[in-house]
């Protein structure tokens, strides 16, 4: 059998202070080609031997609270949806969006206040 290789590349370019500046990325299975760039990320990966997670969460010194409430709101409904299709899991997902929905009015209540 044979295998497809698909690469996912990152950059991350830092200011003086070792803070992201500028995040960009590209992969072989992209809809676009070339380099993009994004605010922010989140990379998860799973260790079974250590039965732990390991993730990368980055984000740039321009991304704003707006901006972070949105990406993590739309994180949220994205793993419910892998969740269910991991699990078959229909009632866990709906719990998790639910929670998705949530969070995403607490926290633009929270940002208005401020």
């Amino acid at each position: 059998m044979s295998q497809k290789l698909s690469e996912i590349n990152l950059k991350v370019y830092l200011d003086d202070e070792n803070v992201p500046d500028t995040i960009e990325w590209q992969a072989t299975d992209a809809p676009e080609p070339g380099m993009q760039e994004a605010k922010a990320m989140m990379i998860s990966l799973w260790d079974a031997d250590a039965r732990n997670a390991l993730r990368i969460d980055l984000w740039t010194k321009d991304m704003s609270i707006d901006d972070m409430n949105d990406f993590f709101f739309q994180v949220l409904l994205t793993m419910a949806d892998t969740y269910k299709r991991a699990t078959n899991n229909k009632e866990i997902m709906a719990d998790m969006k639910q929670f998705a929905r949530e969070f995403a009015e607490k926290a633009s209540e929270q940002t208005s206040q401020s």
